[in-house]
């Protein structure tokens, strides 16, 4: 089976060994996503910092030929509950409709302590790479 990796770039990658996102078959997994500008920066803002998350990620996702309707599970992960409305919120301004299975966990830190939320997804794209 054909096995497709995307990168975003992220200086990890290389080091710690890990794709952006990998599709094999119909299915394609988002690595955990962080809210971090080109130029490094993290706006501490948690629903911006999940706004930049989706973005990425659904990125990541069209560059495999998949599109949000084709999510079929996401993770996101907090620092704290206090944030759990705001990302939750924005989360719900993507999927609302596709309501994909989802699960939000309280984490005692991610990896910079910039940030306050990370994101993961699954989707399940029938048609072949673009």
């Amino acid at each position: 089976m054909q096995r497709t990796q995307v990168s975003s770039g992220s200086p990890y990658e290389q080091s710690i060994g890990f794709s952006r996102a990998v599709r094999v078959g119909d299915l394609v997994s988002v690595s955990g996503t962080a809210p971090v500008w080109p130029d490094g920066t993290v706006d501490p803002d948690p629903a911006a910092q999940a706004r930049r998350c989706l973005e990425i990620a659904l990125g990541a996702l069209a560059e495999l030929g998949g599109r949000p309707e084709d999510v079929v599970r996401t993770r996101q992960y907090v620092v704290s509950a206090d944030v759990a409305e705001a990302v939750g919120a924005v989360h719900g301004e993507v999927f609302g409709d596709i309501r994909p299975a989802s699960t939000m966990v309280v984490v005692a830190g991610l990896l910079d302590p910039r940030w306050v939320y990370e994101l993961e997804l699954d989707a399940v794209v029938a048609a072949a790479p673009r």
